[in-house]
């Protein structure tokens, strides 16, 4: 559909330093959901240790191989400054200043530092957990719950119809002018598609056929995993559901409004169908 850089050219993943860090290395390090970036080469702090920067982590998470050097991220406490060199980036305005591969294992990071945080203790028992050897998880010594970093899937949708594409502009954007394709959080028991048809049908009021997949997209804010569709009008008038969706229309592909930015599978999904429908 798209051309997309993998994380896996320039990265290998890894979950244990087996010897002692003694070169320089790649730190993915977040503080209050930010991301320190520094001016050159990767826009990665390259250090032995955070402690270079006169930073102590919170906690830090081996990661892999990136480029040759060991890398990690690492939890910072609310209160770390950027020091002189470095600052803060929310993740999404790092899009404009990483590569894109980077970026993406950016995003993987922030979710493993967000997992590390959040699943110190079991949650069956509340005893503190011990990491799996060899794994991305945690195991709980007292009952043996293990717990891995969570995944929510999301189905978002290209409704087509002739060549007029389905655009909602969700309620917490009301007034702002973006509009965006239908999206929702598969549930409990439901297939991609079923999610689907009654997403679509729940926020618009509309049915949908022949659906076809499309791309997917890891999107970590904060644990999403976004899985694209095509779908064709089948029936139904647009009658939005006033709660999550503020309006909604078929738009001429010629004639958008204001769309998402191109980081994400919204815009790209788009863009995609203006150039193959248009």
């Amino acid at each position: 559909m798209y051309q997309e850089e993998s994380i896996y050219k320039r990265y290998q993943r890894g979950f244990t330093l087996d010897s002692e860090l003694t070169e320089p290395a790649y730190w993915l390090a977040f503080g209050r959901g930010r991301m320190l970036v520094t001016p050159d080469g990767l826009h990665l702090p390259c250090h032995k240790s955070l402690e270079e920067l006169g930073i102590t982590p919170v906690r830090t998470q081996y990661l892999g191989i990136l480029e040759g050097k060991h890398c990690f991220s690492a939890e910072l406490s609310p209160d770390t400054e950027a020091l002189e060199g470095t600052e803060y980036l929310d993740l999404m305005s790092a899009y404009s200043v990483l590569d894109e591969d980077i970026y993406l294992l950016a995003g993987k990071a922030t979710q493993i530092v967000t997992w590390d945080q959040t699943h110190q203790y079991c949650g069956r028992c509340s005893h503190e957990t011990e990491y799996i050897p060899g794994e991305r998880g945690k195991k709980c010594p007292v009952c043996g719950f293990m717990s891995y970093p969570r995944l929510s899937p999301a189905t978002i949708t290209a409704v087509i119809k002739n060549k007029q594409i389905l655009l909602s502009q969700y309620a917490a954007f009301r007034g702002r002018g973006m509009h965006t394709i239908i999206a929702g959080f598969v549930e409990p028991g439901e297939t991609l598609e079923e999610c689907i048809h009654r997403e679509v049908f729940e926020e618009v009021g509309v049915r949908v056929k022949n659906l076809k997949y499309l791309k997917s997209q890891s999107w970590p804010f904060p644990n999403s995993l976004m899985m694209g569709f095509l779908a064709e009008y089948d029936s139904g008038e647009i009658k939005v559901d006033e709660t999550e969706i503020a309006n909604a229309d078929w738009f001429d592909l010629d004639n958008l409004p204001e769309i998402p930015p191109p980081l994400s599978i919204a815009r790209r999904i788009i863009d995609w169908v203006v150039d193959t429908y248009s």
